[in-house]
């Protein structure tokens, strides 16, 4: 049973994952992938907003008629979205700043609306939660990733604040001053490091689809 789970969610990370193989909420990864902490910080709101509209959804859906369905579920994502927004914007005001509108966007972020459409819809409340955090998880481990590359390679350092304090949690040099390639900090080092990690995922898709090809053979 523990090795299914392992399983599911090591898809839902690499070979499911909605940013790098369904290509789901894209803008906002590239554009707020610059630094750590706007990636921890949209992926943990994203995340909280993910399994509390799957767990409502879940609830509602059987008690919603068709024909508003949709509607009902984007109220449900925007009242959750605006909580967050509230809650960033009282406790850390840095980071609400530095992700201006994209907190706003995630009412229309394909990744919740879908899993809602797609999922919590159909399925118990526990299941939906768990859909949500994996879902959250992937879309963080994402935002990670990029940020990760584009603060390195962009500026040599990575670093972290406290959200909360603002005081710095670490900052590590780890290219020689004159070595930063600034482009990583624009758009098109975002597009260009979306692209090869999106490449990457692809290829490993395929050589996980080739033992499975072999045996249909």
């Amino acid at each position: 049973m523990s090795e299914k789970k392992k399983t599911s969610f090591g898809k839902n990370l690499i070979l499911n994952n909605p940013v790098f193989s369904l290509y789901l909420g894209i803008c906002s990864t590239l554009a707020i992938s610059t630094s750590l902490n706007n990636a921890l910080g949209m992926g943990l709101a994203v995340t909280a907003v993910l399994i509390c509209s799957n767990v409502l959804v879940s609830i509602v859906a059987k008690i919603t008629p068709d024909d508003v369905h949709i509607p009902v579920y984007i109220v449900i994502i925007a009242t959750l979205v605006t909580i967050v927004e509230m809650f960033m914007h009282a406790y850390t005001a840095d980071l609400y700043a530095s992700l201006g509108a994209f907190l706003d966007l995630i009412v229309v972020n394909c990744i919740i609306l879908g899993r809602a459409e797609a999922f919590a819809c159909q399925n118990p409340v526990g299941a939906s939660a768990m859909d949500g955090l994996q879902m959250g998880l992937a879309y963080t481990c994402s935002l990670l990733a990029m940020s990760l590359i584009r603060q390195i390679l962009g500026t040599g350092v990575l670093s972290m604040t406290n959200p909360f304090t603002n005081a710095t949690i670490f900052s590590i040099r780890l290219l020689p001053k004159g070595f930063e390639m600034g482009i990583f900090t624009s758009q098109t080092g975002a597009f260009f490091t979306f692209a090869t990690l999106a490449a990457l995922v692809a290829i490993y898709k395929e050589s996980q689809n080739k033992p499975a090809k072999k045996e249909a053979k």
